[in-house]
């Protein structure tokens, strides 16, 4: 199961790395984008981190971890993220957490969020530093 799980993670961020490799090449092809527009594909940092959605989508990543490592991590907040426009969105959080012995940690977790489809995948769920 643990092998799976790695697998999974290496092939998640595989396909983060090669999302941010292809769309920076097609976005510098187009040029820059007007100042009002997001441009699609391009990596920029959360503005709010302590936005309500932005910390319920870190609640929601660890309890999705849980449900499939089953270690009883707690969540305790997002602390910082970058966020990429795609067809919905793609996030990487740096979330603190506190294990079941009582031990707090930052994680990364990647997820992908469509919200007129009421979609989320949890991506990738990492220990951080």
């Amino acid at each position: 199961m643990r092998a799976i799980s790695s697998s999974l993670l290496i092939a998640a961020a595989a396909v983060l790395i090669a999302l941010c490799s292809v769309a920076p090449a097609a976005a510098a092809r187009e040029g820059p984008a007007p100042a009002p527009y997001i441009t699609v594909g391009g990596w920029r940092p959360i503005k709010d981190v302590n936005d309500p959605h932005i910390q319920e989508l870190g609640g929601w990543a660890v309890s999705e971890h849980v449900r499939q490592a089953n270690d009883g991590l707690r969540f305790g907040r997002v602390v910082s993220g970058d966020e990429q426009v795609v067809s919905g969105m793609n996030y990487m959080l740096l979330i603190e957490a506190t294990n079941g012995a009582g031990k707090s940690a930052t994680y990364g977790a990647a997820v992908y969020e469509q919200e007129w489809t009421k979609t989320r995948k949890l991506l990738a769920f990492a220990a951080g530093n």
